[in-house]
């Protein structure tokens, strides 16, 4: 078992008796999605740190779209839950790369990888993504390297 899932089913025990119903319901909603992703396919495996971060990340992304969903259609309530069960989430994912830091790893690496023009974009995007490893969402990612590529 991966440490990152001890952690998770640790604090899941330790949220339990404090009675923090929102923590209990996102991390038991993070440990199922965990499970479903080691059962899926056709073997069961256990999965690493690096994939239960992937898996973690999909579920705060798919939690910041429902908010931002809910927040659009007047239903706030709603919206905050799902911001309070990202919040949870984040406290579990490594920090989040600013924009001039993004910025730095794609300059480095499309000059490392001599990638140019909007053609470059896959082969680019692949080398990105390797070094940024889950610390930006990867729409922003996306964008920020087409941007690069179409300015240079």
């Amino acid at each position: 078992m991966s440490a990152l899932t001890d952690r998770l089913r640790a604090d899941l025990t330790t949220s339990m008796k404090a009675r923090d119903a929102v923590r209990t319901g996102t991390l038991r909603m993070a440990l199922t999605a965990v499970h479903e992703e080691e059962v899926s396919g056709k073997e069961a495996r256990e999965l690493t740190d690096d994939q239960v971060l992937t898996v973690l990340t999909r579920e705060a992304r798919k939690r910041r779209e429902a908010a931002e969903a809910f927040a659009g259609a007047g239903r706030d309530e709603l919206a905050a839950k799902e911001r309070a069960e990202e919040q949870v989430l984040a406290e579990y994912l490594p920090a989040q790369l600013d924009d001039d830091e993004l910025a730095a790893i794609i300059d480095r690496v499309l000059a490392a990888g001599e990638f140019s023009g909007p053609k470059a974009m896959g082969p680019a995007m692949k080398a990105v993504n390797a070094e940024v490893a889950g610390r930006a969402e990867g729409r922003r990612v996306a964008d920020a390297v087409k941007a690069r590529l179409a300015a240079g």
